[in-house]
């Protein structure tokens, strides 16, 4: 199949860059996103043509680059129907996406492979990016795979299995006293010297190509339609940014109208700077001072894809939501209990916020709502050991 990728597009500025050659932010400091030929990828990406197609993410082969892949089988992750957890909030249509059935257990592989494969491609001799977490370990696996070095960059505090799978998968762990904000300072000072490839969030195009398969496997498991409400658990916000830009391809090629659905962006009370940004009507966040919350994916000070999290989010006439720790460890044992789906407490926050709106009639109880677990439990024992004792 012939590539359908035209071109890179700043997501702020609109100017245009060539997706042949190694890019990373537009000169006005904005994200880049991919643009396909979607005309020619209506032709054949259709519910019936994906039937006979691999079961990974990159059987939507026409919206993602067209190197070989670098996989390990991610993507196509279980939509569970929460019956009894939907009762218990007066929802009849609650389903849970489970992404911490990728592989290294979270929804991060998506991104890293898409990342990975393009970086090969461009012959870069090694791969760093900063982690409060899973992203470090989905790195380091793919960049495995890929038989290229990779840097993960971490602060000291960062949950121990996360440390280990990195370790375990040769990648080099430096380990800094700060957050992921220091982090990715740490990259950005030494990237150039060292020669990595940085793969933090939104510092390339292509972690949001992988990401977006989550909205293009939510419009075939729904048998080509869309949830009235997402439920995603925001600290970058690749995979709300990802997902709504395949809706927008979704309807470009005319698979969907013009309907969307109602994106929730859930944080920590310890770490809310979108929250804040949006009960304030800003367009663009401030940094979050002093964020602390033991959902490490949610710990992200100063997102570098804020102004497009917000503009999505009125977009599709969403809202944003933050939740407490002690909330997210009750409600990651009802998960678990009602549901049989054991959460990182990030995918936990979704169903604190869940219940908050359907209880002020923000969702009604008739629609479908999908609510993203976006990483295994199993990674967070210190967290889990806590809230069982508690």
């Amino acid at each position: 199949m012939s590539s359908n990728l035209v071109e890179l597009e700043c997501s702020a500025c609109g100017k245009k860059y060539d997706p042949e050659q190694e890019q990373h932010l537009c000169t006005c400091g904005k994200p880049l996103l991919a643009r396909y030929d979607l005309r020619h990828a209506a032709g054949t990406l259709t519910l019936q043509t994906l039937k006979d197609r691999p079961r990974t993410l990159w059987r939507y082969a026409e919206v993602l680059p067209d190197d070989p892949p670098v996989s390990l089988g991610e993507g196509l992750t279980p939509l569970i129907h929460a019956r009894r957890l939907g009762a218990r909030m007066g929802l009849e249509s609650l389903y849970v996406k489970d992404e911490g059935l990728n592989p290294t257990g979270s929804f991060k592989a998506r991104g890293m492979t898409a990342a990975v494969t393009r970086a090969r491609r461009f012959g870069v001799k090694a791969l760093a990016a900063p982690t409060a977490g899973n992203a470090g370990g989905a790195l380091a696996a793919y960049a495995a795979a890929a038989g290229i070095p990779a840097v993960i960059v971490m602060p000291a505090d960062t949950p121990s299995a996360n440390v280990m799978e990195c370790q375990a998968f040769g990648a080099k762990v430096v380990k800094l006293n700060g957050l992921i904000s220091d982090c990715g300072k740490y990259v950005a000072e030494h990237k150039d010297r060292e020669g990595w490839y940085d793969v933090s969030t939104l510092k390339e195009p292509y972690r949001v190509e992988g990401k977006k398969t989550m909205g293009y496997e939510l419009w075939e498991q729904f048998g080509g339609k869309l949830p009235h409400v997402i439920f995603y658990p925001t600290g970058g916000g690749v995979g709300l940014i990802g997902m709504c830009k395949a809706f927008d391809e979704l309807q470009e090629m005319g698979r969907i109208g013009r309907e969307r659905p109602r994106m929730v962006a859930v944080q920590a009370e310890g770490c809310a700077p979108i929250v804040k940004a949006w009960e304030a009507n800003q367009q663009s966040a401030q940094f979050f001072q002093n964020a602390a919350t033991i959902a490490s994916g949610l710990r992200v000070p100063g997102p570098l894809g804020d102004q497009l999290i917000l503009r999505m989010l009125r977009q599709t006439n969403g809202t944003a939501i933050a939740v407490t720790d002690k909330e997210m460890l009750y409600a990651g044992r009802e998960l678990a209990s009602l549901a049989g789906i054991f959460a990182a407490p990030e995918g936990a926050a979704t169903v604190v916020a869940a219940r908050i709106l359907a209880a002020s009639g923000w969702i009604k109880p008739h629609e479908t709502v999908v609510l993203f677990n976006t990483g295994t439990g199993y990674k967070y024992s210190e967290t889990w050991e806590k809230a069982l004792q508690a």
